[in-house]
């Protein structure tokens, strides 16, 4: 459909774009991408004719641009530039309706039923038809956006240019807008080249994307291959982070953390709130967390966490949001909290405070073991009795992914042999139990003060975690052991 070859020019004396080659296949949306200043807006405009290459090719379905008239282009390709303003008040069909001029006969031009059909589909595929009859002035910028879209549709392109489509538009916009012409390139065969300057919306919505810097191809190929971290450090000149979508692969780019040194929190037992309802800590910053909680599982930020005690015949078919309810009662923000729940008598939890020259943890633990369960056997079950051993340990330093997840696996690893240690069995299958069908653990790190890479075992951070976890398990233990042969 495009293809260019060894492409360079600029203005006057000026060469912008050196020696860039690249193809678009038919269908694909295909994004070009760069800091200000690296050539797109100038490659944008030999691919649409308007600037003259100094030298290499571009090829518009097998024929060269520069051998296209102006009509002719027209009739393949259409044009939406970054900034359209309506010139002259018109209507939103007038406006739309400019977009069949290539397609008039030279004399005697007339108006046709495919040309009332091509406008009223641009009009309905952008959802604009109901404006068909005000003047493009009264609209907003986004609803005037829409309308030079469908203009440029009413030309029936196979080929699409757009620079920066979604600028000046708000989030619903941008969404409705990519979405749709995603979905041309799929149902109509619509190729289309977009500029592109937020990089994550260019990975949600291109097929592939070029990054262009100081005028030459940095990258090119699919979000997942182009978007590497090094390479956008290298052409952006920025700190940036690469992360993944939750939904898909399409990488997704943040800028890295500025430096807040003399802005240390430290997560310590003064925090801490126990009382016979709940356990609560309620930090001053938010931190980064992972959890197996009831509320807000998964990895997120929060500022508050709550372990709440609830009656051994508790039952309930929506238990998040009876926690939420129960969070919301006692003045906790359920968007800003972790949530757990224990049969465990809160009295019995084991907190322990561990610090040391680079970091300081504090680790807390309820447990009971009522339905204690082996988890290498897998045995079906139902709840024989209160159980559950609800894990935190709250970080006072900067973890790596990999750290919070070595830091899961340790933690796991002290409570199995804290249970081993003090004989806990499985009650179905009689085997040693390696913790309760209802475990729950939090990871909380204040992502402040010196970086922890990792948090296995043979590390320093691992060996705290697994000497605390360890011991607070016991203990825990120990209290549930003791108040249940006092009963």
């Amino acid at each position: 459909m495009i293809e260019v070859q060894e492409l360079e020019g600029g203005y006057d004396r000026n060469k912008v774009l050196n020696e860039v080659s690249f193809g678009v296949q038919k269908g694909e949306f295909f994004g070009i991408l760069g800091p200000n200043g690296s050539g797109k807006t100038t490659l944008m405009k030999m691919l649409s004719g308007i600037l003259p290459a100094a030298k290499g090719r571009i090829s518009i379905q097998n024929k060269d641009v520069a051998s296209y008239s102006s009509k002719e282009l027209a009739k393949v390709m259409a044009v939406l530039p970054q900034v359209t303003a309506a010139a002259f008040d018109m209507t939103v069909k007038e406006a739309v309706s400019i977009g069949r001029y290539p397609h008039q006969a030279r004399f005697l031009p007339g108006w046709s039923d495919k040309d009332e059909e091509l406008v009223e589909l641009a009009m309905r595929d952008t959802g604009i038809a109901e404006f068909s009859r005000r003047s493009i002035q009264e609209l907003s910028g986004g609803e005037q956006q829409r309308v030079f879209l469908a203009q440029a549709l009413a030309q029936d392109p196979a080929i699409l240019l757009l620079d920066e489509p979604t600028n000046h538009l708000d989030i619903a916009y941008q969404q409705s807008l990519l979405s749709r012409l995603k979905s041309w390139t799929k149902d109509r065969g619509l190729t289309i080249v977009s500029i592109f300057h937020d990089l994550n919306m260019a990975s949600l919505y291109c097929d592939r994307v070029m990054l262009l810097n100081n005028g030459r191809v940095s990258d090119i190929g699919t979000p997942y291959e182009a978007l590497q971290e090094p390479t956008l450090k290298q052409v952006y000149s920025a700190g940036i982070k690469r992360h993944y979508h939750p939904a898909d692969q399409s990488p997704q780019v943040i800028l890295e953390s500025p430096d807040r040194a003399g802005e240390l929190s430290e997560i310590n037992e003064s925090l801490l709130v126990i009382n016979k309802e709940y356990i609560s800590l309620k930090s001053p910053v938010p931190l980064k967390t992972l959890s197996s909680a009831v509320l807000h599982a998964g990895i997120g930020w929060y500022t508050t966490f709550i372990n709440r005690h609830v009656d051994l015949d508790y039952q309930s078919n929506d238990s998040e949001m009876d926690l939420i309810r129960f969070i919301q009662a006692k003045g906790f923000d359920p968007n800003e909290t972790v949530g757990m729940m224990t049969a465990v008598q809160l009295e019995d939890v084991s907190v322990h405070w561990t610090g040391l020259n680079d970091f300081s943890i504090l680790t807390a633990v309820t447990a009971g073991t009522g339905n204690a369960a082996d988890a290498s056997l897998g045995a079906d079950r139902l709840m024989p009795g209160p159980g559950t051993i609800n894990t935190w340990i709250f970080i006072n330093g900067v973890c790596s992914d990999e750290a919070f997840l070595q830091a899961v696996i340790t933690a796991a690893e002290a409570k199995t042999k804290a249970l081993s240690d003090r004989f806990i069995l499985d009650p179905v299958t009689g085997t040693p139990a390696t913790g309760t069908s209802t475990d729950s653990v939090l990871i909380a790190s204040t992502q402040q003060g010196n970086s922890l890479p990792y948090a296995g075992p043979a590390t320093e951070l691992g060996k705290a975690i697994g000497k605390s976890v360890y011991a607070c398990t016991l203990e825990s233990i120990d209290k549930y052991l003791e108040r249940k042969n006092r009963a």
